[in-house]
């Protein structure tokens, strides 16, 4: 059964109303680490209809990836951004995917994000974290930041939660847990963190901001 571009929007309208998802479909939203967070954050907006991501990541699809992020075997050895990109395609395929396969830095980071209004920080390493929060902070104070920090290990999923932190930045996750203290990374527990990133940047298409 063939799904055409009218019956994928109708059937979106239905769950979300017709003047939300027309938000949802005109928005561009740029997603920078597609691991874990990342991943997950692209197949949910995708899946809400989300007209642009721009997906960006250095790496490649490696065998350890597989237990919490949206790879599959069939795509070890794959750059990030093209395996992903072929996964929404086959969920969202009225959606336009972008990527840049580049090590984001204090340097390119101005030019490669510039024009989106909202930024996904979706890195593991907290060095890298920062590098991004501080840089998007200071080169673009009008976008909309969404960070994440602390969703390591198998603790209750209760305590990851959303903070809005200024008016344009957000920062969900425990804010303690840390790989760095020896605590692995779980599918599920990352997901829920995803979870919260993507739901913030719906929220604020909706408009529903955080008090």
């Amino acid at each position: 059964m063939e799904l055409t571009q009218e019956a994928w929007y109708a059937a979106l309208a239905e769950r979300h109303g017709s003047a939300l998802q027309e938000k949802f479909q005109s928005a561009s939203v740029c997603i920078c680490g597609l691991g874990g967070l990342g991943s997950n954050i692209a197949v949910s907006l995708a899946r809400a209809g989300v007209g642009h991501l721009h997906l960006i990541d250095f790496d490649t699809v490696d065998v350890s990836n597989l237990n919490r992020q949206q790879y599959f075997p069939d795509q070890l050895g794959i750059e990030k951004t093209a395996a992903l990109t072929e996964t929404l395609r086959r969920i969202a395929p009225y959606s336009r995917f972008t990527s840049e396969t580049v090590r984001l830095t204090p340097e390119n980071i101005p030019t490669l994000l510039r024009g989106f209004p909202i930024i996904c920080e979706a890195f593991d390493k907290a060095d890298q974290k920062a590098m991004l929060v501080n840089t998007v902070l200071e080169t673009f104070p009008e976008a909309y930041l969404i960070a994440a920090s602390g969703m390591a290990g198998i603790g209750s999923p209760n305590t990851i939660r959303t903070r809005r932190i200024t008016k344009r930045f957000y920062l969900c996750g425990d804010e303690t847990s840390d790989i760095a203290d020896g605590i692995g990374l779980f599918s599920a527990r990352v997901a829920v963190c995803a979870a919260h990133q993507a739901t913030t940047v719906l929220r604020i298409l909706a408009e529903a901001f955080e008090p």
